[in-house]
Formats: structure tokens, sequence, C-alpha cells
């Protein structure tokens, strides 16, 4: 009975120290989720006139290099915020195939055309 009282005690405490790491440990890829919105459908895509995508970028701003494109409805997780700019990755939907780029792209993404939800940056 002793050794079942301690055990449940070790238990709690680690419950009690892990739940008071929680608030300080950053969102990770995944704890946020979310969808873009605010883009044109794809049937509109133009990559040379900027239509149908959401350009994703190698830095937060747009002064940085497009790396690939996420579609309007795609499912993303997001990990890191610069003001209005997001770190995300693709998770699903047409960033999985691009018409432009490389395949599941991971790059930055102004936030006025995502949707997010979740434990967020």
């Amino acid at each position: 009975m002793k050794a079942h009282r301690s055990l449940n005690t070790l238990v709690a405490a680690t419950v009690l120290a892990l739940g008071g790491l929680s608030a300080s440990v950053p969102a990770q890829a995944g704890d946020c989720t979310g969808h873009i919105v605010g883009v044109r459908p794809i049937s509109q895509y133009n990559h040379a006139a900027g239509n149908g995508f959401l350009a994703v970028r190698s830095g937060p701003g747009s002064g940085y290099q497009q790396i690939g494109e996420f579609y309007l409805g795609d499912e993303i997780a997001v990990w890191d915020r610069r003001g209005n700019w997001y770190a995300a990755m693709c998770m699903s939907g047409r960033c999985n195939n691009p018409l432009w780029g490389q395949p599941n792209a991971q790059g930055w993404v102004y936030g006025k055309y995502i949707s997010v939800g979740g434990v967020c940056p």
C-alpha cells in the first residue's frame, strides 16, 4: 500500500510539473493548424500575375524569395510568427502537388490569407 501511495504521489508531482512547463513551451508544428483563405481559386491560377495561390517565402517578408505555393483551402501547420508573417508547412491539399515549386512547401506566408486555430504562436 505504501508503494502504491508513493507512486500516486510521484505521478501527481510529475503531472503538476509538466503542466507548469506547458505554459513556457512554444507552439510546435501541428499545434496550430489552419487553412488558406482569401486567395483566388485555382481556376484563376496565373503564376506570373500572382493569382490563384499564396506565395511561400524563404523569410518573413515580401522581399524574400518565393520557394513554394499554397492554394485556397490547403491545410497548413503553423509554428512561428513574426508580425503578420507565419512560418507554415503544407499538411494537405493541392500544396502536396503544386502547380509551381516543390511539393509540401514549408516557409513564411502572409497572415491575411490564413485562418488558424489551436495553440498558435
